[in-house]
């Protein structure tokens, strides 16, 4: 999958746009009174934590690619903001435990085999009363994907999510919002046109 995407990300044009991703925009300005630190997960090519790092978070980012991190860089940079941007896997990250406010996944879609596994190892890295912003493909959604290929995501159903897997996934946490909802997306090149997906937002509980 690496070869895949350094292929996608060396485009000139960024594949899924430079404006943030709409579930993520609308918690983040929900929250603006309170920025701290927040981790980026298979972050692309910038786009959100672009977007985070304008709302005042001190944004950490990863992302397998270095093509996505060499655009991401350049979007903070004709932004005017600061990233921290580290090339790496989910099994090459080595992070302190409970040291981010929160952390995000948009679109980052793991293997059947170790969805829960990455999904517990990130939790872990949130503090208590810290806040994680999900929006995925649900599984439902292979079928969007047949109606119109344009509007993107994993063609591996064992890649896409229920609301049922991410209730037991993450459950440190409050659910603020947990929901499937059809949204049309114009996000880019590859996220376009109407497709099902989950939006969670959820607050770890405290001991």
């Amino acid at each position: 999958m690496k070869a895949f995407w350094e292929e996608r990300y060396a485009e000139e044009d960024y594949a899924y746009g430079k404006v943030p991703n709409a579930f993520f925009k609308e918690v983040l300005d929900r929250v603006a009174e309170s920025p701290g630190r927040i981790l980026m997960v298979a972050e692309g090519e910038g786009r959100n934590a672009v977007y985070a790092a304008q709302c005042g978070w001190k944004v950490e980012a990863f992302d397998q690619s270095e093509e996505a991190k060499r655009k991401a860089m350049q979007l903070a940079k004709a932004n005017q903001v600061t990233l921290n941007y580290a090339v790496s896997t989910m099994d090459g990250l080595q992070l302190e435990k409970e040291i981010f406010d929160a952390i995000a996944l948009i679109y980052a879609h793991f293997p059947k085999e170790k969805r829960q596994a990455y999904h517990r190892q990130l939790s872990a890295l949130i503090k208590n009363g810290g806040r994680v912003i999900l929006e995925a493909f649900e599984q439902e959604h292979i079928h969007k994907q047949k109606d119109n290929p344009e509007v993107g995501g994993p063609t591996n159903i064992d890649l896409l999510y229920t609301v049922e897997q991410l209730k037991v996934d993450f459950l440190d946490f409050d659910f603020i919002q947990l929901d499937v909802q059809e949204v049309n997306l114009a996000e880019g090149q590859y996220h376009r046109g109407v497709a099902r997906v989950i939006r969670l937002h959820g607050i770890k509980k405290g001991e």
